[in-house]
């Protein structure tokens, strides 16, 4: 993987899939400066911790900026030489959710940004609709909604790949 990436990239794949790994060797490929956004909250002792181990794993070529309700702000602010890793969608969508937003508008606002970020944007998410079906009400609706997300993402979306087991497929795209 070198050269330039498209204007945006989702990568999806399951839980521990390695596609955080593989998104970010797309971003260290260009050669550019690296955003990272992140959107996940430090809810408990552990969050904090894998929080704080990612960014000592990342190391300091990256500038973080911590999105994690107002996604749509934090592509507005990156620079057209950037380029720019959203990790993740996932958990953008579960505070939205908690937060007891309206889900449509939220995921209408993030896809206009980045239909409008100035930088190549890649996308980090969850593959929910593989398992079983949840057994309440939220966790169903939660995962619907990802499947949503997902979908109108990756529709936006230049390439779009999948990681399983650490090894990406491509879905959509050519990769550089």
């Amino acid at each position: 993987m070198t050269g330039s990436l498209p204007p945006l990239t989702l990568v999806i794949g399951g839980a521990r899939s390695g596609k955080s790994s593989f998104a970010e060797r797309l971003i260290t490929a260009t050669s550019r400066p690296r955003r990272y956004i992140a959107t996940a909250e430090a809810w408990d002792d552990e969050m904090r911790e894998r929080i704080a181990q990612h960014r000592q794993d990342r190391g300091a070529a990256w500038t973080t900026v911590e999105a994690p309700l107002d996604l749509p702000a934090a592509l507005a602010e990156a620079r057209p030489d950037e380029a720019v890793l959203v990790d993740c969608a996932t958990l953008w969508l579960t505070n939205h959710l908690l937060a007891d937003h309206d889900l449509a508008t939220e995921a209408d606002g993030l896809i206009l940004a980045l239909a409008s970020c100035k930088a190549p944007v890649v996308v980090v998410t969850n593959e929910t609709g593989w398992g079983i079906v949840p057994e309440n009400a939220l966790a169903r609706r939660f995962r619907d909604e990802q499947g949503r997300l997902n979908r109108r993402v990756a529709t936006a979306a230049d390439l779009v790949v999948t990681v399983i087991a650490g090894l990406p497929l491509v879905l959509k795209g050519t990769l550089p």
